[in-house]
């Protein structure tokens, strides 16, 4: 018998890259951008019938956990939890790892971001499965690898080498050896990793047993492993997140453990992802008029092409003479930026009001 799956959904992003439509208090997993429901919504539902709602727990912060509590009313309450500092992704799932090993302390443990697009429910299922395979077989940790469609400089990427053969899938040919991570490329480095091809980016989902992870905390992050202790301890969750959680080390789980661990595996994902990073990588999912201007509402341009347009309440925008613009308007603020200065968006927060951040 397989063991049990608990998934940890990481939910707490700051809401810069969306600003006027993000705020702090409703980041981009809370909006509703390619779809009726939110992008977390959209993860919970992709796994209905993998994990159930009572193993899945879903980290917040305290500026969002209401928004978040409010969105999921038929969740249960008590597997969302608001993170009470900022201590970025090794601390988090150290505390999911903590959650987890409380409850089932030989399960198998998935983690996943709560702001990404995937189309293929089943195809995203089947990957987590094999990865869940895996982890359980070979005792190592694993994570989930896209094939890179361009050579994109805003993702890490994984280096792979030789494939590795499951004793239950012997003909199977997506799971290799992680050789090592690669930060963020430049434009031309990104493209070396094309050519060679055995480059995926990483997508940010990870799947172990958690001996596995535990072994690995132990290994590279003392302090973290310390505090997953004193969570499991009875009667004692409570108590070590509020005073241990916020003298945690600030440093990011690949930095922590992934870059450091000797035995990782990535797993090739058999579905389309997106993890929709700014307002030009929203556009693809917008209707295009014939001079390239991307919308949700309904525009009427002259003379003006490959702009995109972000209406909150479907209000009908004129353009006239301008090019290459992001216009986003929500019920209390306007956007007007060039398209190639979208990654600055978040310069600008610090210098709005603070009742518009």
């Amino acid at each position: 018998m397989p063991n049990p799956i608990y998934a940890l959904i990481l939910a707490g992003g700051s809401g810069e890259r969306f600003w006027p439509l993000s705020r702090r208090a409703r980041p981009k997993q809370l909006l509703r951008l390619v779809s009726d429901k939110t992008l977390l919504e959209e993860t919970l539902g992709r796994l209905e019938g993998l994990v159930a709602p009572d193993n899945t727990l879903i980290l917040t912060n305290t500026e969002q956990e209401s928004a978040v509590r409010k969105l999921l009313d038929g969740f249960p309450k008590e597997n969302i939890i608001a993170e009470p500092a900022k201590r970025d992704t090794a601390a988090a799932v150290a505390l999911g790892t903590g959650w987890v090993v409380a409850r089932d302390h030989a399960a198998t443990m998935v983690v996943l971001p709560a702001d990404h697009v995937i189309a293929n429910r089943s195809a995203f299922q089947e990957t987590l499965a094999l990865a869940a395979e895996a982890a359980e077989e070979t005792g190592e940790l694993v994570t989930i690898g896209t094939k890179p469609t361009w050579a994109c400089p805003g993702y890490g990427y994984i280096e792979h080498g030789k494939p590795v053969r499951l004793q239950k899938r012997p003909d199977n040919d997506s799971i290799h050896r992680v050789l090592r991570f690669r930060e963020k490329p430049n434009r031309d480095l990104a493209e070396s990793f094309l050519r060679k091809g055995n480059f995926r980016w990483n997508a940010g989902m990870f799947v172990w047993s958690v001996p596995t992870v535990l072994r690995e905390f132990n290994r590279h992050a003392p302090e973290l492993a310390d505090f997953i202790s004193q969570l499991r301890a009875p009667k004692n969750f409570e108590n070590a997140l509020r005073d241990r959680f916020g003298k945690l080390p600030r440093i990011s789980f690949d930095y922590a453990i992934m870059e450091k661990a000797d035995r990782v595996l990535v797993v090739e994902a058999s579905f389309d992802w997106d993890d929709i990073g700014s307002w030009r990588a929203l556009a693809n999912y917008f209707e295009k008029d014939q001079q390239g201007n991307a919308a949700n509402c309904a525009i009427t341009a002259i003379d003006s092409s490959n702009n995109i347009v972000f209406e909150e309440d479907g209000t009908t925008i004129a353009l006239l003479g301008v090019h290459d613009l992001i216009v986003v308007r929500t019920k209390d603020a306007l956007l007007v930026c060039h398209r190639h200065e979208a990654e600055k968006i978040k310069n600008l927060i610090g210098k709005l009001p603070p009742e518009l951040q």
